[in-house]
């Protein structure tokens, strides 16, 4: 997949283009924390209160990225790279609206994301709840590997893991 740095905070990919969050992303980024089916694998729908939070923080917030589709500039979802996350690695995460599932926006995206990351980390984590079948799919379309199961939040959980060249 070819992927190119449009500026040091963006990514471009053949349709989309990863950039930072900008003010007027949060009513899409908000329906991202409040939709049932987005969060069905994720502990439900964000509490108001962490809502009201979460858009405070969001805009240009480091590492998260708005997934933009470059033909009209709708915003997909969001890709989330957090160096340091889970015993000190670097871990990928990502939703999107329901929407925009089933087109391979978000397997594109995030093969751009961990392309970026293993640019300067060893290694790319994504943790996944064990029945999320839609996002286990995806990790394993962008070369991430099986490599731990747990509990964690009362669920079945699965560690991927993606390892640089």
């Amino acid at each position: 997949m070819h992927t190119s740095s449009a500026t040091a905070d963006a990514l471009t990919t053949e349709r989309l283009l990863l950039r930072p969050v900008r003010t007027g992303d949060v009513p899409e980024v908000t329906r991202l924390w409040t939709d049932p089916q987005v969060r069905f694998h994720l502990g439900g729908p964000v509490a108001e209160q962490i809502v009201r939070i979460r858009q405070r923080r969001i805009v240009g917030a480091p590492g998260v990225h708005a997934v933009v589709r470059a033909s009209d500039g709708v915003l997909l979802g969001l890709v989330t790279v957090e160096p340091d996350a889970r015993d000190g690695e670097t871990e990928v995460s990502y939703q999107f609206l329901p929407e925009h599932w089933g087109r391979g926006y978000a397997r594109e995206a995030v093969a751009a994301a961990i392309g970026k990351a293993l640019e300067t980390t060893p290694s790319v984590i994504a943790v996944t709840q064990e029945a999320n079948d839609r996002s286990r799919r995806l990790l394993e379309a962008v070369g991430m590997v099986h490599v731990a199961s747990f509990v964690e939040f009362d669920a079945h959980q699965v560690l991927y893991r993606k390892s640089g060249a």
